[in-house]
């Protein structure tokens, strides 16, 4: 869940990205990734859903598996009771305590997210 500072047209979002040395990565996307998959129970699923080809959505899982002690998606090949995938034990924790410090960082920063929002300039009309 992403806290959102809203103030008269003008909504604030806090990303959180964590980067845990050379090799790994935890961010928006990939918590995006791991819910999508969670919820639709597909790797190609969850891609389609969030505009990303099955390739890049495999790439992801790997990745994301590969970074922690133990694979955070678990995936079944198709076949006559067709494939699958869903969350593991180790990655409905990691989301969740993902999702926890976003709530906790926008709820410190919240003060200092509205502060730099009040100081924008008028962004009416511009993309």
């Amino acid at each position: 869940m992403t806290r959102r500072i809203q103030h008269a047209s003008q909504t604030a979002r806090l990303r959180i990205r964590i980067v845990f040395g050379d090799a790994a990565m935890l961010g928006p996307g990939k918590a995006d990734l791991l819910e999508a998959i969670r919820d639709t129970g597909s790797i190609a699923a969850a891609g389609r859903s969030m505009g990303m080809s099955y390739k890049r959505a495999w790439m992801l899982v790997e990745a994301l598996n590969s970074a922690f002690r133990a694979p955070l998606v678990d995936a079944a090949r198709g076949g006559a009771k067709g494939g699958g995938a869903g969350l593991t034990q180790t990655g409905h924790e990691v989301l969740a305590h993902y999702r926890s410090l976003e709530v906790i960082m926008a709820e410190a920063g919240a003060d200092r997210i509205e502060a730099l929002r009040a100081m924008l300039g008028d962004m009416s009309g511009r993309k």
